[in-house]
């Protein structure tokens, strides 16, 4: 192979392992216009404003307050294995208890995320007791690359697939993203 035929497939080879997408969707994963609304969306009505968010885990619904009503409900996807409180990593459990927001994040793997603030002192002291790690980086975010285009939203609500986190549907993250603020509180229960 000459030079300019190795030069594009090493350059076709690094856009596949950086998970950019040839003439994908324009809102496929992409990082620069997420990163400028983040930057933006200090421009949302306050009518929209979501104040709490709760999240029931046996019924894998999500619950976004406003003043004390209801708002919206989301589905959920959990953790792999989602009875019970989370009580390391690894066990693929979503954390119960009051959390909140404490970042927004663009991701090139889950399109947004909502970076909840797990884990508390409280979690970090029950695993240093136990001589585990208490696990971290638990989000609300929203699904994995190869549903960008949301068609398979029924396969992935249908299940419970995460390492831990709570998984909306990325039309829901779009909504979430403008509504929530950092300091939010998070109960999930």
């Amino acid at each position: 192979m000459n030079t300019k035929t190795n030069f594009l497939l090493l350059m076709v080879l690094a856009l596949f392992l950086s998970g950019c997408q040839l003439n994908g969707p324009k809102d496929r994963y992409n990082l620069a216009e997420c990163k400028k609304e983040l930057l933006t969306a200090e421009d949302y009505s306050e009518a929209d404003a979501i104040d709490r968010i709760v999240v029931v885990k046996k019924e894998r619904k999500m619950y976004l307050y406003k003043d004390g009503k209801v708002k919206g409900v989301f589905p959920v996807s959990l953790g792999k294995n989602p009875v019970g409180d989370k009580q390391q990593k690894g066990d693929y459990r979503t954390p119960e208890g009051e959390f909140f927001i404490h970042r927004k994040l663009c991701s090139p793997k889950y399109y947004r995320s909502l970076c909840i603030s797990y884990p508390r002192p409280e979690d970090k002291a029950r695993a240093r007791a136990r001589g585990v790690n208490p696990g971290g980086n638990i989000t609300i975010h929203a699904q994995p690359k190869w549903n960008a285009d949301g068609k398979g939203d029924q396969y992935t609500l249908n299940r419970n697939w995460t390492q831990g986190c709570v998984a909306v549907t990325n039309s829901s993250m779009k909504k979430l993203w403008y509504a929530v603020r950092e300091g939010v509180p998070v109960m999930i229960k």
